[in-house]
Order: structure tokens, then C-alpha cells, then sequence
């Protein structure tokens, strides 16, 4: 279960993250609304996630890689930045860095 509240904490970071974006330095006000409701949300899942004991260390690195590694996709896709071969190698050793992570904490 603490891992379906991780994967709702990071759904809602990366929908805050793309509506920051899109809210123009917080001018535009639905954009701005997501961004407040979507940062709250994913902190309030994060904590359960984290009192339904996932490990602080690779709850944090989950949400943090994954979340990177969809901002950069949604970024390049439906934002049209640029997204480099040396960023997405950056993506994959950030991502190896989380599978270690978990692969090293005590079950």
C-alpha cells in the first residue's frame, strides 16, 4: 500500500511540476491553482507513503528519479525543450541510482 500513495505523490508532482510551467510565473490562475493543490497533494501522499513505512531514502530518490525522468519526457513531447542524449543518459544513471538503492535496503 505505501507504494500506491508513492505513485499518487509522484502523479500529482509531475502535474504540479508541468503546471508551473504553464502558469507563466504564477499570471495565468487555473495553471497556478494545479500547481498549489498538486504540490500540497503530493506531499500529503509522500507522508503516508512514509508512515506506511517506505524507507525515507529510497521513497525520496523513487519520487525524485521518477518524477525527473516524466518532467523531461512531458517537456519534450508536449512542451517542445529539448531533450539531449546526455540528458537522458543523466535520466538513466539518476534512475540506476534509485534501483540501487532499493535493491541495497533491508525488506
Amino acid at each position: 500500500m505505501p507504494w500506491m500513495w508513492l505513485a499518487g505523490a509522484i502523479v500529482l508532482e509531475v502535474i504540479a511540476t508541468t503546471s508551473l510551467k504553464l502558469s507563466e510565473g504564477f499570471t495565468r490562475l487555473f495553471p497556478s491553482i494545479v500547481v498549489v493543490i498538486g504540490y500540497g497533494g503530493a506531499f500529503y501522499a509522500l507522508s503516508q507513503a512514509l508512515a506506511r513505512g517506505l524507507p525515507l531514502g529510497v521513497a525520496y530518490g523513487t519520487w525524485a528519479a521518477i518524477g525527473v525522468a516524466l518532467v523531461a519526457i512531458i517537456g519534450a513531447v508536449l512542451l517542445g525543450e529539448s531533450l539531449t542524449w546526455t540528458q537522458i543518459g543523466g535520466i538513466a544513471l539518476v534512475m540506476a541510482g534509485v534501483m540501487a538503492l532499493e535493491m541495497g535496503a533491508r525488506h
